[in-house]
């Protein structure tokens, strides 16, 4: 079979494939422009929408497609509609030991109130806390709220469980989790809003969950709730959010995402002093690319035996 790779993943695109028998690879490397691949069964890439667009154009016999993304959003394209056979695949696992710990650390960060004390440490200031207006939390029986229920959000649930936080969770529906107490539907997520003393934000960004994160909502938190976002800025007003966070109606924030990436520097984000602003790195890890090519080369077994793939987006939800 003919497959090739174009993943935009740093390294070597030929490891994906290095010792796999019977498989003529054609990489594309980044910055290259897409050639004709007639014959190509299957493809490897990154989740750029326009670069998607070209190997759709240059890939008639094209029948799967693995994206190193766990987010589909920015793939979901009109020229799809013409593809039913098409199957997509996604990188979903590969992410949710970094992320959650990322999560996790930001919860402790927060807790632990330490921007405040690296500002002190910067600024050669001993401040204890109780020269503070309050001391530092503790995340142990405190409730976390996981907008989201996938890989990472579960992942990020039993963490929180283990650490004995309360754990919420905010789904589509309110099937039970093993790591939360209890599940709510997204649409009553105003209404547990007042309960959390943490919002982790971890779900896929699909029309449902555009805006979820909304001002109702964001009024709803307590003054000194945090809410932490690793999965798409379009999730959440930014603008309700930006607001309560320049007036502090609420604890704080630590943002790895946002609708409009990168931030320029004249942004307003960088300016607040209750947020912890991080550049769309929370997934990085030193094991991510083992993990991705483990899970690709699994999939690559599977789609030439007929054998059902793993991690099978669903076109219609987004995800």
């Amino acid at each position: 079979m003919k497959l090739a790779i174009a993943t935009g993943f740093g390294g070597d695109p030929a490891d994906f494939l290095r010792g796999v028998a019977d498989v003529e690879e054609i990489i594309v490397r980044d910055g290259q422009p897409m050639p004709p691949l007639p014959d190509v069964e299957a493809v490897v890439g990154g989740p750029n929408p326009d670069r998607f667009r070209a190997i759709l154009g240059a890939a008639p016999k094209l029948r799967w497609f693995h994206t190193i993304s766990a987010g589909v959003d920015r793939l979901m394209l009109p020229e799809l509609q013409g593809r039913p056979d098409l199957v997509m695949t996604n990188n979903s696992g590969s992410y949710d030991a970094q992320i959650a710990e990322f999560v996790i650390a930001t919860l402790f960060a927060a807790a632990k109130r330490l921007p405040e004390h690296l500002r002190n440490q910067r600024d050669r200031k001993w401040i204890r806390g109780v020269e503070w207006s309050g001391h530092h939390a503790e995340l142990r029986g405190a409730t976390l709220v996981v907008i989201g229920l996938g890989s990472i959000g579960s992942e990020v649930a039993r963490l929180a469980s283990a650490l004995g936080m309360r754990v919420v969770g905010v789904r589509s529906d309110a099937r039970p989790h093993p790591h939360a107490s209890r599940v709510v539907p997204s649409e009553r997520l105003a209404d547990i809003a007042p309960e959390a003393d943490f919002v982790a934000v971890t779900a896929a960004l699909t029309p449902r969950t555009r805006g979820l994160v909304s001002r109702e909502v964001i009024a709803a938190l307590k003054p000194t709730a945090w809410l932490v976002n690793i999965a798409r800025g379009a999730i959440v007003d930014e603008d309700a959010l930006l607001e309560a966070l320049r007036a502090h109606r609420i604890g704080g924030a630590a943002l790895d995402v946002f609708a409009t990436e990168p931030l320029a520097p004249e942004s307003p984000w960088w300016e607040l002093d209750n947020a912890i602003i991080t550049p769309h790195s929370s997934n990085s890890s030193p094991r991510l690319r083992e993990r991705s090519i483990a899970l690709f080369r699994e999939n690559l077994r599977r789609f030439r035996t007929g054998e059902p793939l793993l991690n099978v987006v669903d076109r219609k939800l987004g995800y």
